[in-house]
């Protein structure tokens, strides 16, 4: 029989090293881990079980998006069903180590410090839902050529943080999915076509009907143009120097099809009208120099500077042209 274990003094205000008491206490925690083993085999094992349903759940889930051609929506929502499976699992392993835990206490101690963990990752949960948002209702999908916050390129991948956007000059723009969900967002490539417009001057002797039939088929001539809808060329604008022709032309979407065949429609439009003798003038401006001295200054009524001709009477002279027309009649009467 064995011998009871000697009482321990505890003396107030001074450290006991007590040798016994430490290897006692290290002693029930190992025949607790003893008695736990079978427990944590059983534990293991369900992890395991769980894992291979977590990553046969999130293969379904893709190959079923797959099938719909919708690989990036397969991603995101495989990844998230992968770690709901996990946790499943986690709970479930848990309360076989632990009998007296009950996951219904470890939920609701969750629910109350979700508050915390809310805030804490705000944005992160924030552009999650927003990319999730992105590929269910599909404003744009990958391959498209976008625009927003300034940023214009082709959607490389929707992630579960942000949408990469290769630009057009070779750089990669990373953008929260939250900033895309919130703004306006330009879908270049939305539609097969897009319609491309440049303004050209004729000179006022040039005839509009004759420039407007020229650029035209000048325009038709570009082969990548499409013919419906056919090129137009409209009489715009009357401005200081020239008369304005907005051209317009349908091509397809994709920006290295529209940057080709604005540059070969210029090139035609140029060439054509200079074979049609039809002017393209410059910028002309006209500037009057006289004497800021009025005869009526300070009449605005009267004086000459800013206002036009008056339709009857005689308008008015610079101050000194007045006062030397004065001399001039004094002179006179004088000699007379």
């Amino acid at each position: 029989m064995a011998e009871p274990a000697p009482a321990i003094n505890d003396v107030p205000q001074q450290i006991d090293l007590n040798i016994g008491m430490a290897l006692q206490r290290v002693d029930s925690w190992l025949d607790g881990g003893v008695r736990l083993l079978p427990n944590i085999a059983v534990a293991l094992v369900v992890m395991l079980l769980f894992y291979g349903l977590a990553l046969l759940a999130r293969r379904m889930v893709m190959s079923t998006a797959s099938r719909r051609q919708r690989d990036n929506l397969g991603d995101v929502l495989g990844g998230f069903v992968k770690w709901v499976v996990l946790l499943l699992g986690f709970l479930l392993a848990a309360t076989i180590v632990i009998p007296t835990l009950n996951p219904g206490d470890l939920i609701a101690g969750l629910g109350v410090s979700s508050i915390a963990i809310g805030f804490a990752f705000k944005d992160i949960l924030q552009n999650w839902l927003a990319g999730l948002l992105i590929l269910l209702r599909q404003p744009f999908q990958v391959k498209d050529q976008i625009e927003v916050n300034g940023y214009e390129g082709t959607v490389e991948r929707i992630e579960t943080r942000a949408t990469i956007i290769r630009t057009y000059d070779g750089q990669v723009a990373v953008i929260p999915n939250s900033d895309i969900y919130t703004n306006a967002v330009l879908v270049k490539t939305a539609h097969e076509k897009r319609r491309s417009q440049y303004d050209i001057g004729i000179g006022y002797g040039d005839s509009i009907e004759d420039a407007c039939d020229v650029i035209r088929k000048a325009i038709a001539s570009v082969d990548e143009i499409e013919t419906d809808p056919a090129p137009e060329a409209l009489p715009w604008d009357l401005a200081a120097s020239w008369v304005t022709v907005r051209a317009r032309w349908w091509t397809n979407s994709r920006r290295a099809d529209v940057v080709m065949v604005h540059s070969k429609v210029i090139q035609a439009m140029k060439h054509a009208l200079d074979a049609a003798h039809i002017d393209m003038p410059y910028d002309t401006k006209v500037h009057l120099f006289h004497d800021q001295t009025e005869a009526h200054d300070g009449d605005r009524g009267a004086q000459r500077e800013g206002w036009p001709a008056p339709t009857e009477g005689e308008a008015p002279m610079p101050r000194w042209r007045a006062e030397s027309r004065q001399r001039a009649r004094s002179s006179s009467n004088d000699e007379s």
